[in-house]
């Protein structure tokens, strides 16, 4: 009798190719970890600086391989804040994590789930609790967490299936707050002004209200759709208890 597995699938070539990039993803973390040191906030804004006109680009850039990597994407926002200051440095952060968060999301789609969150670790079945409906609700709640990195965010989407609109716009509108906070507070950091103060304490306000908001709306639809699922069950339950009454009968 057929297992309805084929021996050969193994060797199909997207197999072939999830392998590939697994392996990819893999010596890309650990090249990371043993060999980049990323510099402290103020020498990496030398750094930057040192480019002159192009180092806004040189920044994206920067910001959106940290994204697809466990590095935290913390230091960059701080660092565009003391570069740029509140409005351009959060849209040149956003626009970093942006790009990281959507390059990490297909480099899963690509490799495949069961390879992924062996990749993922720990954080594995984290993200699956929360990216398990594939909804949108469910992006922006994994996004807002506090303590949940976002390269862990993007892979597990990618590798949940979660569609890519949904992906993209929970990332672009759950990513704001984060990203406007810490880019207020390295602008704050050099520049300790009321503005930039209030700007800072009103940032970290929405993240909190957006982050109980979100998970709050969560937890309403996961029940919810368990509740369906239970009236499913049960009414499947009746019917056949019903048929097989008549049956007897």
């Amino acid at each position: 009798m057929s297992s309805g597995k084929n021996p050969n699938d193994a060797f199909s070539p997207q197999s072939v190719i999830s392998l590939i990039f697994l392996i990819i993803v893999i010596a890309l973390f650990i090249w990371a970890y043993f060999n980049v040191d990323v510099p402290e906030p103020e020498k990496l804004r030398q750094i930057i600086l040192g480019y002159g006109w192009a180092g806004w680009i040189v920044f994206i850039g920067i910001a959106s391989l940290i994204a697809i990597t466990p590095i935290p994407v913390t230091i960059p926002a701080l660092v565009a804040g003391s570069l740029y200051g509140v409005v351009e440095g959060s849209v040149v952060s956003f626009l970093g994590v942006m790009i990281g968060s959507w390059i990490g999301y297909w480099i899963a789609r690509l490799t495949g789930q069961e390879l992924t969150f062996r990749l993922l670790g720990r954080h594995g079945q984290t993200v699956k609790n929360y990216l398990g409906d594939a909804g949108f609700l469910a992006m922006c709640t994994a996004r807002l967490m506090p303590g949940l990195p976002y390269w862990p965010v993007n892979y597990g989407a990618g590798a949940l299936g979660v569609s890519q609109s949904a992906f993209l716009s929970a990332t672009f509108i759950a990513s704001i707050p984060g990203q406007v906070s810490l880019v207020a507070l390295g602008a704050f950091a050099v520049n300790p002004t009321i503005l930039n103060g209030t700007i800072l304490a009103f940032a970290w306000i929405v993240v909190g209200v957006a982050t109980w908001t979100s998970y709050k709306y969560w937890r309403g639809s996961k029940a919810q759709k368990r509740i369906k699922k239970n009236k499913k069950y049960k009414l499947k339950t009746k019917l056949l208890n019903t048929k097989k009454h008549v049956y007897e009968k």
